[in-house]
């Protein structure tokens, strides 16, 4: 089978349909990521605190709270690591088995198609998987970075190392909860990939409606809310 056969099992609306589910991926991390002024997302709000955070770790005593904080920040990323690799092994199971496949996709779509079509969907899905796990896996190993970082930092502000050492872990942790963010929303559209084995309009569907969660949870939440209120 040529390229051009292959190329043809597929509509102008699958096409557009992947197009509009990769597009929107980019779109939405973009949008997330370089927010600014009042329409700061929440990770960008947040990152303000995790630098707040590395200044005020600067003089606690014990930092018994802060090591527990990072230690549960890194036990996340692992845990999704663990669960993306999980299902990246179940994709490709599911390609190893392509006769099954064929079965459970026509029981759901009623229609007959050739299992090379149901191997690219399932790819589409551990597209995004495995861009979750990579993401994860750094997310963790930055954590541990800012893990090293923190325990240099000395206990006394007086010290002309403190303040210049904390900034550099506060940016550390930044870097890492970026990462896992990302991760995040590569798992959100490897959902949303999944309905392409029903068809092109319930991957549209899925699609924007993925979009919409991950914009109303990031520019239009409760949470939101809360962290934009003045302190004072």
């Amino acid at each position: 089978m040529t390229f051009a056969d292959r190329y043809s099992l597929f509509s102008i609306l699958d096409l557009g349909a992947v197009g509009l589910i990769l597009l929107a991926w980019v779109a939405i991390g973009w949008r997330i990521e370089s927010a600014t002024g009042e329409k700061q997302s929440v990770s960008k709000i947040v990152a303000q605190y995790r630098r707040d955070w590395m200044v005020q770790f600067i003089t606690r005593q014990p930092r018994i709270f802060d090591s527990a904080i990072l230690s549960n920040l890194r036990q996340g990323a692992s845990f999704f690591a663990s669960a993306t690799m999980i299902a990246t092994g179940g994709g490709l199971a599911l390609l190893g088995n392509t006769e099954r496949l064929r079965g459970v996709a026509q029981d759901l779509t009623q229609t007959s198609a050739p299992e090379l079509v149901w191997e690219v969907k399932i790819l589409l899905v551990m597209l995004f998987l495995a861009n979750a796990f990579l993401k994860f896996v750094w997310s963790y190993r930055l954590f541990g970075y800012c893990a090293v970082v923190m325990a240099s930092v000395p206990n006394d502000e007086t010290d002309p190392t403190a303040l210049p050492r904390a900034r550099k872990a506060g940016e550390i942790n930044i870097t890492a909860a970026r990462s896992f963010n990302r991760g995040l929303r590569s798992v959100y559209f490897a959902m949303a990939a999944l309905a392409w084995l029903v068809g092109p309009i319930s991957l549209i569907i899925a699609t924007l409606f993925t979009f919409a969660v991950l914009w109303r949870r990031e520019f239009n939440s409760h949470s939101r809310a809360v962290l934009m209120q003045p302190d004072a």
